[in-house]
């Protein structure tokens, strides 16, 4: 049975649909079989993949919703062992409509686990909020990787999410787990990233992903061609980089 991941921050600009999209495409490279739900209104992961938002017939929001299939939904990409459950705008109305009737936060849940058994690996791209996406994102999920920054203020944003997810364990999902802390946007150079990375090591220790993500230009590039930067550039840094947070990530879960 294959794992659900999220990722999620409640801080927009840190890097989470970029590594959503490349994670889950050097999952595929590794040779496992990756689901990419994107559960963000403004639908960046698909589009990322090359998938037009405007002309999908059946989004994540009408799979949640129970207006269609899993298999009516979901499309093949062109990308190695890589499938894609497609978002556009249609998914802001459907996070109000979740707040009807009992049980919102488990809509995604319900739909997800039949195909746990299709996938390794599901992995969940957020929107940057604590609506009741994410919050259906992490009651669905196995574990939660969280992409921060190397900044200071991230830090204290990073301590607000972690209290979130105790909560969602305590009153949704109790097997939920921190799978790892991704620090994106990281510059060796600078004395700044050394602090933070001295600070996330104190406070968390082997949560923190082993790797970072370096500010590269090609990971910027790559969504502008409708694809993971690997597909785009395979010798760029953050290619190299996202292949080797996914080996991590093997050995997490």
């Amino acid at each position: 049975m294959g794992r659900i991941i999220a990722l999620a921050n409640q801080k927009g600009g840190v890097g989470k649909t970029t590594s959503a999209v490349n994670i889950a495409a050097s999952l595929g490279i590794l040779g496992r079989k990756v689901l990419l739900a994107d559960l963000d209104p403004q639908g960046s992961a698909t589009s990322s993949l090359g998938v037009s938002k405007k002309n999908l017939r059946f989004t994540v929001a009408d799979l949640m919703i129970g207006g269609c299939r899993a298999q009516d939904a979901i499309l093949e990409t062109e990308f190695e062992n890589l499938d894609l459950l497609p978002a556009n705008i249609h998914l802001a109305a459907t996070e109000y409509d979740l707040l009807e009737g009992e049980g919102a936060e488990n809509h995604l849940r319900r739909v997800l686990l039949p195909l746990k058994d299709d996938y390794d690996y599901i992995v969940l791209d957020c929107p940057p909020s604590l609506g009741m996406l994410t919050v259906n994102a992490m009651v669905a999920a196995d574990g939660v990787i969280i992409p921060m920054q190397c900044e200071f203020f991230a830090l204290e944003g990073l301590s607000q999410l972690m209290l979130t997810i105790q909560r969602m364990k305590k009153r949704y999902r109790p097997t939920l787990m921190v799978t790892g802390i991704l620090v994106t946007m990281h510059n060796p150079r600078l004395m700044l990233s050394a602090q933070v990375m001295g600070e996330l090591k104190k406070h968390y220790g082997d949560q923190v992903f082993e790797t970072t993500i370096s500010r590269n230009v090609k990971l910027s590039e790559a969504p502008g061609f409708g694809m993971p930067a690997y597909y785009h550039d395979r010798n760029a840094k953050g290619a190299k980089e996202y292949l080797q947070v996914a080996r991590e990530l093997l050995q997490r879960t």
